[in-house]
């Protein structure tokens, strides 16, 4: 066991878990209206409690398990059996690297709840994040970080997929899904109320930014050199890209606006985060500059062209910038062309497939979305029993 390595990956898992509490509850709740943003503090919440708990029971094993056949790892390691205090990881304490791997399980989900915000029924929400986090995220991981087929010495031969944080296993995972989701519950009744605390909004965002050099910057598993480059470039990235997308919307419309350079932001973080382990700052700020303005437009032919009603433009932000930075790898000769898109379309096809299962055994159990009243109503009231501002008091 190496002392720094161990102490710094205990102080990146805190930071991954800030990413969900508060930051990401923050960034999706100052978007939706005053009376739904309670339903969100409780989706991000929840999946926050729900994760980690089936994280310990079966999606660590299932995930980083030592399953032979490429496809998963086995339920050997199921509540964490054989894991003690003195079980090592590479050079971290096993359950370090548990806990580290849990904050992404709780992540990945919680990215989907900015789809389906306003809408969604909560027990369906529940259901869905369960079964999707064990049957989709957790063989996914296992397939890119746990020895699996995309691997180096799988499918694509001994050079494999290059992610060094989730651009596919996170980000296009969870991109996908929240498209697929936005199709089948259709658009909200009210599309045109503006961000009810665009202060949340950058909030959130300043969060998910500081966070994010855990979630970049812990993947290297080690206190070193790489770390302190993955961090470095994923700032580079993530500021470059914020305003790219400031810029491209004063040229656009004559304002840039809080909102937007935030989620340009974003972007730079989500497309960062596969190549961060593999470039230098140079290319991070080519992939920030080129993701501020291509997710931008990404959000525009969603909403405006396909009518597709993803609340919180989770695909156009998260998805688009994961496929980007996992193919810029390729572009910038630190990964092969065959392992880095063979593996994104292996993933989304797996995705796509496991997604729209999941919603139709999940809504015949439980009805996917709430009835009109309580849309109009919101969901804090009339799901929760409570509100966000008591404007009396």
């Amino acid at each position: 066991m190496n002392a720094a390595d161990s102490a710094w990956i205990m102080t990146a898992t805190a930071l991954v878990l800030f990413m969900t509490l508060p930051g990401l509850a923050l960034f999706y709740g100052g978007l939706v209206r005053a009376r739904n943003v309670l339903s969100v503090f409780m989706h991000c919440y929840a999946i926050a409690c729900l994760m980690s708990v089936l994280w310990f029971f079966v999606g660590y094993s299932i995930a980083f398990g030592p399953g032979e056949s490429g496809l998963w790892g086995g339920l050997a390691k199921a509540g964490l059996n054989g894991v003690t205090a003195d079980s090592l990881s590479g050079s971290l304490p096993e359950i370090l690297f548990f806990a580290f791997q849990m904050t992404f399980a709780i992540i990945t989900p919680a990215l989907i709840v900015g789809a389906y915000v306003e809408r969604i029924n909560f027990g369906f929400m529940l259901l869905f994040s369960s079964l999707w986090m064990l049957i989709c995220y957790a063989p996914v991981v296992h397939w890119v970080w746990g020895g699996g087929m995309l691997a180096d010495g799988g499918i694509f031969g001994e050079t494999g997929v290059r992610d060094f944080a989730g651009g596919i296993v996170v980000h296009e995972t969870a991109g996908l899904a929240a498209l697929i989701i936005a199709i089948f519950l259709g658009p909200r009744k009210n599309q045109t109320t503006p961000p009810h605390n665009p202060g949340f909004v950058m909030i959130g965002a300043t969060m998910l930014w500081i966070g994010w050099f855990g979630f970049n910057g812990g993947s290297q598993l080690a206190a070193d050199g790489g770390a302190a480059m993955a961090i470095t470039v994923t700032h580079i990235s993530a500021a470059t890209a914020s305003l790219t997308w400031a810029l491209w919307e004063r040229i656009k419309f004559g304002k840039a606006s809080l909102v937007g350079i935030v989620t340009g932001t974003i972007a730079g973080l989500a497309s960062i985060t596969p190549a961060s382990g593999f470039v230098g700052p140079w290319a991070a700020l080519l992939i920030g500059a080129v993701a501020g303005i291509l997710c931008q437009e990404a959000v525009v032919l969603i909403r405006n062209r396909f009518k597709i009603d993803d609340t919180l433009d989770v695909f156009a932000v998260h998805g688009v910038g994961g496929i980007f930075g996992t193919i810029m790898i390729a572009v910038l000769g630190a990964g092969t062309w065959a392992a880095q898109l063979g593996s994104l379309v292996i993933v989304g096809a797996f995705t796509a497939v496991v997604t729209l299962g999941l919603i139709v055994i999940c809504r015949a159990i439980i009805p996917m979305r709430v009835d009109l009243e309580i849309e109009t109503n919101g969901l804090d009231l009339s799901v929760h029993g409570e509100r966000a501002y008591d404007m009396s008091s």
